[in-house]
């Protein structure tokens, strides 16, 4: 088996710099030399010793990116577009720093603290994370935490999310200001303190602005994890033909909800308009397409990444919690009612 010192007669280069270029330290390398590296590596058919490596640095090179969101048996974590798009950019980031990505789902305190007792990790990415006794188990290991899209506020942790509540409260007062007084709500169930809540709250906030009372039999809370439950939410609209708009929390639901109102002959937006929220690539392909309040999701997970580096290299970033805007994009999917 072939090892760095071979790489090194191979190529006339110091074992330190072939280190560096294998760990992803390459930043002080010319491309020329990396290059010659690299060909020696798959010439000679190198293969890093990572049990080794570990053993030596106490390092595993390894970062988890640890799911909470309990799912069906038949789905998993990647059908979902923001994780899908996010894992995908964290992955590049980190393997681009000499950092390899595990991804895992965790459902309950007692797998959260086996699988730290039992991987090495250096450190951990977690969605959607509320302050309860599955987040209290973190405490007693001592390694950098990123929360993404997550209320809980603690020292030492650290979150990257979104102008939650503003971006709901631009959905409906947009609605309003296109004469829309029946303005529905659509969300998977909520739980205080965190993200769907805050959407939620937005949405409040602006009928309040403008003048319309909140009606909570307009409140709709189904999961958006299959198709079925978004068609039911559809039926469930559809029952109410006083509704002209309707807010949903997530662009995932709105879809699913605009093919189940499809399906019963209701319109989009001649009979209802709709807007979603994350501005996913999915709402530009639907007909018609979707008004949405867009974040950059790619920002997000990059923000997440920069917070783990800093981390990992024993700083400690300027900010714990940076929050990153949205804004409303127009599309074809809301109608004025205005004269």
């Amino acid at each position: 088996m072939a090892t760095i010192k071979d790489i090194a007669r191979y190529t006339g280069v110091s074992c330190t710099t072939i280190s560096n270029v294998i760990h992803g330290r390459s930043n002080r390398v010319s491309q020329e030399t990396i290059e010659r590296v690299n060909d020696a590596i798959r010439v000679l058919g190198y293969t890093p010793n990572m049990s080794a490596r570990t053993l030596v640095s106490k390092s595993s090179k390894v970062i988890a990116f640890i799911n909470h969101v309990i799912t069906r048996d038949d789905t998993n974590m990647m059908e979902d577009p923001f994780h899908s798009s996010a894992i995908g950019v964290i992955e590049s980031a980190l393997r681009e720093n000499g950092y390899y990505l595990m991804l895992r789902t965790v459902k309950t305190t007692d797998e959260l603290i086996s699988f730290l007792q039992n991987w090495n990790v250096d450190g951990l990415f977690l969605t959607g994370i509320f302050h309860d006794t599955f987040f209290d188990a973190l405490s007693a290991f001592h390694i950098p935490i990123v929360l993404i899209d997550s209320y809980v506020r603690q020292p030492n942790v650290y979150n990257v999310g979104l102008e939650d509540f503003k971006g709901s409260y631009l959905a409906a007062r947009y609605l309003a200001e296109k004469g829309h007084t029946r303005i529905a709500y659509a969300s998977p169930f909520m739980k205080d303190g965190g993200v769907l809540q805050e959407r939620f709250l937005g949405y409040k906030a602006a009928l309040t602005e403008s003048g319309i009372p909140f009606d909570p039999s307009i409140l709709f809370e189904y999961e958006m994890d299959s198709v079925a439950s978004c068609h039911a939410a559809a039926d469930a609209i559809s029952v109410h033909r006083d509704i002209t708009a309707l807010v949903a929390s997530a662009d995932q639901l709105a879809i699913g909800i605009m093919s189940g109102l499809h399906a019963r002959g209701i319109r989009v937006p001649e009979d209802i308009s709709i807007i979603g929220f994350d501005d996913i690539a999915m709402c530009q392909m639907v007909t018609p397409p979707l008004t949405t309040i867009h974040q950059d999701m790619k920002l997000k997970a990059q923000t997440a990444v920069e917070f783990m580096l800093q981390l990992l290299d024993g700083e400690t970033p300027r900010q714990s919690n940076i929050i990153l805007p949205v804004h409303l994009t127009e599309r074809q999917s809301v109608r004025s009612l205005l004269p």
